[in-house]
């Protein structure tokens, strides 16, 4: 029972620690800028990169995110909804309230990049991991 006991833990343990170490996309934040007309809001204007294979954990964003890709392909999905595939050309939204479940480049070969803009209130975080 013992040696069951151990194998069973050693390889949860294992999985665990491989879905964490998953990649995830890469940001780089291109300008953010305060709008005066909505007052405390800002604009984010973000390049993500998504490597292959990449899985983002569920997250929401507390902003209205205009997402535009660039390159490669993405998965996405807020919760209550269909996943919907990205091609190179495609834009998407998701609003202040959504749940962001599934956020996947599904290639193991071609990175995917995007452009995102974001309205959020000032100087909140761009995204807030969630659990599912």
């Amino acid at each position: 029972m013992k040696t069951f006991a151990i194998v069973f833990l050693l390889a949860f343990g294992l999985s665990a620690s491989a879905q964490s170490n998953a990649p995830r996309s890469i940001g780089k934040d291109l300008m953010v800028k305060p709008l005066p007309d909505l007052e405390g809001k800002e604009a984010l204007v973000r390049a993500n990169v998504y490597p292959p294979g990449t899985s983002n954990p569920p997250h929401r964003h507390d902003a209205h995110v205009f997402l535009h890709l660039l390159e490669g392909q993405l998965v996405v999905q807020v919760k209550g909804g269909q996943p919907v595939t990205l091609n190179p050309g495609d834009t998407y939204y998701e609003a202040p309230s959504d749940i962001h479940v599934v956020s996947r480049n599904p290639s193991d070969t071609v990175p995917a990049k995007a452009l995102i803009f974001m309205v959020k209130e000032k100087g909140a975080p761009a995204t807030t991991l969630v659990k599912d």
